[in-house]
C-alpha cells in the first residue's frame, strides 16, 4: 500500500470497491501534549461508504459511536484509498460532527476527482502516478469544561517515492458552537513563540541530539536552527481535565529536520508568560503550572 494504514480502524475491507463493516475506534489521541481524553474507554466505530454515510451518522449520534468513512478502488493499474474518521466525543456534539462531515464530503469529492484525473492522464508505464490516497483521523487530545481539544493525523499519497503526513489541531468551543485552530486561542503565533522561548528551542535541540548524535545547535544549516510557532501546529492539553495547562508544538517533516528524520512534537507547560498570550475570551479555560 502506498501510505500508512489508518491506525485506529480495525475494519476488514474488500480489496476494491466500498464495503460496510463494524470496527473499533479509540477516543484518545495517541500523540499530543497529553493523552487525556473525554473518555478512557474505546468506542465502536461505524464504517460507511458514501451512499450510507447519512444513515450511519444518525445511528452513531444516538449511541455515541465513532464514525469512519472508508472507500477503496483499483483501476487500470492504479489504486485509490480514502479514509476519514472522528471519535464518539465528536458524534456526541452534533454541531461539531456536522462540521467534520461537511469537510469529509468535500475531501472525498476532491480526492476522487484527482484520482480520476490521474487515471486519465498519467503515462501508461507509470503505475505510481495513478495511485492516490488520503487518510484523516480525528482524536481527542483533552476535554475541559466547555472545550474539546482535537488532533487530526493526516497522511496522503499523490504518486512518487513516498507520501506525506502531518497533524492538524482544532478546539471545539462549546459556548460559541465553533471550531478554531489551537493557535487561534492565543493573541498571535509570534506572542506564543516569545512566551515559550528559550524552552522551545532547548527542547527541540534535545530531541535532535537524540536522533542525530553529533549535533551542533544554530549551525549554518536550516535544520539546525531553532524553529518557531509560526511553522508549527499548536495543541492545547490538560493534565487534570479541569483546564488547559500544556501546550504541544508539532513540527512536520522538512520543518525541523529532513524527511528521513521524521516529525517533532514537543510538550511545554502553560507558564504565566504563556497565559498572558491567551485571548481574553479563552483565558478561563487555561491555568498556569
Amino acid at each position: 500500500m502506498p501510505v500508512r494504514s489508518l491506525l485506529s480502524i480495525a475494519a476488514v475491507l474488500a480489496v476494491a470497491g466500498c464495503s460496510v463493516s463494524e470496527g473499533t475506534a479509540d477516543d484518545t489521541a495517541s500523540a499530543g501534549p497529553d493523552n487525556v481524553a473525554a473518555s478512557s474507554a474505546a468506542s465502536s466505530a461505524t464504517v460507511v461508504d458514501g451512499a450510507s454515510t447519512a444513515a450511519a451518522s444518525a445511528t452513531a449520534t444516538s449511541s455515541a459511536k465513532g464514525v469512519a468513512i472508508v472507500q477503496k478502488e483499483k483501476k487500470d493499474g492504479g489504486e485509490w484509498e480514502f479514509a476519514y474518521s472522528w471519535p464518539g466525543a465528536v458524534v456526541a456534539r452534533p454541531e461539531l460532527a456536522a462540521i467534520l462531515k461537511k469537510e469529509s464530503d468535500a475531501a472525498l469529492k476532491s480526492e476522487r476527482a484527482e484520482y480520476a484525473d490521474a487515471i486519465a492522464n498519467s503515462p501508461p508505464d507509470c503505475t505510481s502516478c495513478r495511485s492516490r490516497s488520503y487518510e484523516k483521523e480525528w482524536k481527542v487530545v483533552a476535554s475541559v469544561p466547555g472545550y474539546l481539544s482535537l488532533s487530526a493525523n493526516i497522511s496522503t499519497y499523490t504518486g512518487g517515492a513516498h507520501g506525506m503526513y502531518g497533524r492538524e489541531s482544532s478546539v471545539w468551543v462549546e459556548g460559541g458552537k465553533k471550531l478554531v485552530k489551537g493557535v487561534d486561542l492565543f493573541t498571535s503565533a509570534a506572542a506564543l513563540d516569545k512566551a515559550l522561548q528559550p524552552a522551545l528551542c532547548k527542547a527541540l535541540d534535545v530531541e535532535r541530539a537524540k536522533r542525530r548524535g553529533d549535533f551542533k545547535p544554530n549551525a549554518d544549516y536550516g535544520f539546525d536552527d531553532c524553529q518557531h510557532v509560526k511553522d508549527a501546529t499548536v495543541f492545547v492539553g490538560s493534565s487534570n481535565g479541569k483546564a488547559f495547562d500544556r501546550v504541544g508544538i508539532y513540527f512536520g517533516p522538512y520543518v525541523a529536520g529532513p524527511y528521513a528524520e521524521g516529525d517533532y512534537e514537543l510538550t511545554l507547560p502553560v507558564t504565566k508568560a504563556v497565559l498572558a498570550t491567551v485571548k481574553p475570551e479563552y483565558k478561563a479555560a487555561f491555568a498556569a503550572k
